[in-house]
């Protein structure tokens, strides 16, 4: 969860030098997409171990 957070945010910070955005919109943008992903990987995640140990 946390790599995906960090690799996110280094991505937004890549594309504000990148395009010389000093409001630093695409940091935020792309950091809350990622902690979004990040969280629906670990609920994804969950529920898949949870399915899987009510079958037994």
């Amino acid at each position: 969860m946390g790599l995906i957070i960090y690799l996110g945010s280094l991505l937004g910070t890549w594309l504000d030098v990148k395009f010389e955005n000093p409001d630093q919109l695409y940091y935020k943008i792309i950091t809350l997409i990622s902690v979004a992903v990040a969280m629906f990987s670990v609920i994804y995640q969950v529920i898949k171990i949870t399915n899987k140990n009510s079958d037994d």
